[in-house]
């Protein structure tokens, strides 16, 4: 069952997502409610597994390689499970979803130059059911959401 939150769990999540290492005194200075009610909504939030854990968020210039790509795929259903295996064991994938429409899934891939990127979009393209791949580099992002 899907866990209930209220405004004050929602205010508590959007601060934490920006800076988990927020100090629990900001938290309660800016929402407005006493350090030690902030306290007891996070040890709830953890124990309903709403916050499933703590990270660091890189930054991209100094972190991720140049490039940064998504890939929709259509595929032939009797080749999806080894073009999911393949792609595995792919380092430079980031994600890949199952997605509705007229595609059947959304890859991410993270390279370190476009060569790569190229390489690794023909791969792809010739593995056996991929019936067609549309990709589309990332130029920015403009919102960040990505600890959700």
């Amino acid at each position: 069952m899907k866990p209930v939150l209220d405004q004050i769990d929602n205010k508590i999540l959007a601060l934490l997502m920006d800076n988990a290492r927020v100090p629990v005194t900001t938290i309660a200075r800016q929402i407005g409610i006493a350090r030690t009610t902030v306290i007891a909504r996070i040890q709830s939030l953890e124990k309903r597994e709403v916050i499933a854990g703590y990270g660091v968020k890189l930054n991209p210039v100094m972190y991720q390689p140049m490039v940064r790509a998504y890939v929709g795929l259509s595929v032939e259903a009797r080749n999806a499970s080894s073009l999911i295996a393949f792609l595995e064991q792919i380092p430079e994938v980031e994600s890949l979803c199952a997605v509705s429409g007229s595609i059947d899934y959304m890859l991410t891939l993270r390279c370190a130059s476009t060569e790569v990127l190229d390489k690794l979009l023909d791969q792809i393209g010739n593995r056996d059911g991929v019936r067609r791949t549309s990709s589309s580099i990332i130029l920015s992002k403009r919102i960040d959401r990505s600890s959700i």
